[in-house]
Formats: C-alpha cells, sequence, structure tokens
C-alpha cells in the first residue's frame, strides 16, 4: 500500500466522468488499499479515484458516529457506484475537499440515499445511507461524474474566514 498524490484544482481528471470498472484484477485491489491509506493520511472520510487521477468509477468512504467513539467507523470500498435514490428532503451542509484545498462550501444534498455499487471482488452491494454519510457518498460520486461541490455550492468559504469566525465565538474578540 502507498500513499498516492491527491490532485487538486484545475486538475483535468476532476471535471472528467470517469468510466466503470470492468476489470476486478490486482490492480483494481492495489488502487483500492491506496485509496484508503490516502484517504486516512490526508486525513479525509472520502476519497474518489480520479481524486488520485485515476480515471475509474471508484470510491472510499470511512465514517463513523462522532457521538459513539467506542463504536469503529465504517469503511466502505465501493466500485461502480450509483445513487439510485434520493430522498426529497433536503438539507445545507458545509462540506470541504481534499482536492479544493483551503476552502469549504455550503451544499445543498438530500438527507437519505441509496447507492448500488459492486465490491472490490465484483459482487453488488446496496447501501441506504441517512445524515452525513449520505451527503458523503452524493459528494464522492458526483466526483466521478466530474462534478464538484463548487457546482453544487450556495455558498463558498476560505477555511481561515471559517475558522477565524468560530474563534472569535470561542473567545469573544475580534
Amino acid at each position: 500500500m502507498a500513499v498516492r498524490d491527491v490532485i487538486v484544482i484545475p486538475h483535468e481528471t476532476l471535471i472528467t466522468k470517469a468510466p466503470k470498472v470492468k476489470k476486478f484484477d490486482q490492480e483494481l485491489h492495489t488502487l483500492i488499499d491506496d485509496m484508503v491509506e490516502t484517504m486516512r493520511a490526508a486525513p479525509g472520510v472520502g476519497l474518489a479515484a480520479p481524486q488520485v487521477d485515476v480515471r475509474q468509477r471508484v470510491i472510499v468512504v470511512e465514517y463513523g458516529d462522532d457521538e459513539d467513539e467506542e463504536v469503529p467507523p465504517e469503511l466502505y470500498t465501493l466500485v461502480n457506484p450509483v445513487v439510485s435514490r434520493r430522498s426529497r428532503d433536503t438539507v445545507l451542509g458545509i462540506e470541504g475537499c481534499l482536492s479544493i484545498p483551503d476552502f469549504v462550501c455550503e451544499v445543498e444534498r438530500s438527507l437519505e440515499a441509496t447507492v448500488k455499487a459492486q465490491d472490490r471482488n465484483g459482487k453488488p452491494i446496496k447501501i441506504k445511507a441517512k445524515g452525513w454519510l449520505a451527503r458523503i457518498f452524493q459528494h464522492e460520486v458526483d466526483h466521478l461524474d466530474g462534478i464538484l461541490m463548487l457546482d453544487r455550492a450556495e455558498r463558498i468559504f476560505k477555511l481561515e474566514d471559517i475558522e477565524e469566525m468560530l474563534q472569535e465565538e470561542v473567545t469573544g474578540f475580534d
């Protein structure tokens, strides 16, 4: 396993639709293992193959319940994922992206999403996600279609501005 370089905007791979994976071989397994290591090293909660300059429909997501620290985060490795259903109920949330450093965006996403995919061996899987996990899946699948959070953003913030605002709230000083 190796940590790969995460590409950043305006790299062309990030805005290009990735083709489906057809070969479930050792090369794919190596890519998935490297993506998991890269995501964890970043650190992030999700990573799409185009973010490591690989034009394939592969995502990895690792997310756990922040309120229950005794339950370890669950790791999802999805090949050829598709969001097959989205709830009509949506919510605005703040998202960051490893490929768009120094910025966060307010993005409206469905509260629930069903994702159909294949595992690393080609076996079909289906995940019904809610809340932040649904948001993460939607964000990562967007990457596979060449869509960035900037494309869906209601508002864009510099990360340093957000950090300053939070610091002011904590200290009460400018």
